[in-house]
């Protein structure tokens, strides 16, 4: 049986929002990483143009991959998130809390140019079971 243990040392910071430090992984058979998902197009392949469109359907393709592994949401130990610029974070955070409804994997976010100029954010996780 696959054990995920949030790892936060007395001596870091208290953390601010929802995530850990690290995770601690024992027990688990199956890994998957998923490769960075982007807001590909919708059914007509356009790009939704506000961030929090975006955001969904790259969380939307995320959760995908994982459910083709028979995974989901509390099988995520690791989310680094790439945006286009520093005016997303806040809506970034709270989709992603909407997402994984309480769960806290460690995570990182970073501000950076990303491949298509319509893209607005671009994801990847490791999930374990």
């Amino acid at each position: 049986m696959v054990e995920i243990t949030q790892l936060d040392p007395q001596i870091l910071p208290q953390r601010i929002g929802q995530y850990t430090n690290g995770i601690l992984v024992t027990g688990g058979e199956r890994t998957v990483y998923v490769s960075g998902q982007v807001p590909w197009g919708d059914e007509d392949g356009r790009v939704p143009e506000s961030f929090e469109d975006q955001c969904r359907m790259v969380w939307r393709n995320v959760l995908a991959v994982l459910s083709e592994a028979g995974m989901g949401v509390q099988n995520i130990v690791k989310v680094n998130t790439y945006l286009a610029d520093r005016q997303y974070r806040a809506a970034n955070n709270e989709i992603r809390l909407e997402i994984l409804d309480g769960h806290a994997p460690a995570l990182t976010i970073i501000i950076c140019d990303i491949f298509a100029e319509e893209w607005l954010l671009e994801i990847d996780v490791v999930a374990v079971a």
